[in-house]
C-alpha cells in the first residue's frame, strides 16, 4: 500500500465544470464555455468535455469518420483555423454517448495552441477537482542517493503533497551535489505548478540514469516556495528519511 492518498475518482465519474473554459489555436478562441463537463477517463485526472454549441462557428470539420466507443457513437473531427490544420483534433458524441455526453466535444489536450480557466493558462491536462497540492517548509533530514551516490543532503527541503503522487522533496541547489549530474534539454509542464526550467540526468560510472532532478524557477503562485529548488524522482532514486530507507514507489512516472 503506498504512503500517499490515492485518487477517489472511477473511470468515468461526470461532474460540471464551475470553471469558464477557454481553448485557442493560432490567434482565435476556438471554444469558450462556462458549461463543460469533468470526465474521468481514468482515476488520476478528469478531462474537459464541451458543448458543441460553445465551440467557435466553422472550426470543426467532419472527418467522416464515425466510431463506436465506449461511451457512444462519436464522429471525428478536425480543426480549422486559417491556414491551421489540425487533423483528429475532435470528437463529436451522438444520441447513444453516456449520461451527460449527448452533443459534447472532446478535444485532444494538444490539438490546441493554449487552455485557460478563467484566465490563468492550464498545462497538460485539466486539474482535478479532487486533487489537493500542497508545499511546506521541513527540517526532517532528507538524503537522496543513486548506486551509492549522494546526490542531496538536506534538514531543510520543502515538502510538496500532491494528491496520487508520492511527497516530492526540494532542496536548496547548495545542499544538491552537481558533480554527478549533468544538464538535460528536456521541458516539461504540470497543471498544478507550471512548466519545468530545468531537468538534470545523474551519471553514475559509464551509466547516465536520464531526467531524475528537476526545477521550476517560475512555479504557479501556489507553489511559489519550490522556486528554484531541485527535486528528484522518488520512482527512480534511494530515498531516506531521518535516516530510515523508503520504499520506491511505482507511479505512471516509474
Amino acid at each position: 500500500m503506498p504512503d500517499y492518498p490515492a485518487s477517489i475518482a472511477e473511470t468515468d465519474h461526470i461532474e460540471p465544470v464551475p470553471r469558464r473554459i477557454r481553448a485557442m489555436l493560432g490567434s482565435q478562441v476556438v471554444l469558450d464555455t462556462t458549461r463543460a463537463v469533468y470526465l474521468w477517463e481514468w482515476p488520476n485526472y478528469p478531462q474537459y468535455y464541451i458543448p458543441l454549441a460553445d465551440v467557435a462557428p466553422g472550426v470543426l470539420v467532419d472527418e467522416d469518420h464515425p466510431q463506436k466507443l465506449k461511451r457512444g457513437t462519436a464522429r471525428r473531427h478536425a480543426l480549422q483555423v486559417g491556414d491551421i490544420h489540425r487533423p483528429a483534433a475532435a470528437r463529436v458524441y451522438g444520441d447513444d454517448a453516456m449520461s451527460g455526453l449527448t452533443g459534447m466535444v472532446r478535444f485532444e489536450w494538444a490539438s490546441l495552441d493554449a487552455w485557460f480557466e478563467e484566465d490563468e493558462q492550464v498545462f497538460v491536462h485539466p486539474r482535478n477537482p479532487y486533487t489537493r497540492v500542497d508545499s511546506l517548509r521541513s527540517t526532517r533530514h532528507v538524503q537522496v542517493s543513486l548506486d551509492g551516490l549522494v546526490l542531496a543532503d538536506s534538514s531543510s527541503t520543502v515538502m510538496v503533497f500532491e494528491t496520487g503522487l508520492p511527497t516530492r522533496y526540494y532542496f536548496n541547489r547548495t545542499e544538491v551535489d552537481f558533480t554527478h549530474l549533468e544538464w538535460s534539454d528536456t521541458e516539461t509542464a504540470c497543471p498544478y505548478k507550471g512548466r519545468t526550467t530545468g531537468y538534470w540526468s545523474v551519471r553514475s560510472g559509464e551509466t547516465l540514469h536520464q531526467d531524475l532532478a528537476w526545477t521550476y524557477d517560475f512555479p504557479t503562485l501556489a507553489l511559489q516556495p519550490i522556486a528554484g529548488l531541485i527535486a528528484f524522482y522518488n520512482e527512480k532514486v534511494d530515498l531516506a528519511i531521518d535516516g530510515v530507507p523508503i520504499e520506491r514507489v511505482v507511479t505512471h512516472f516509474s
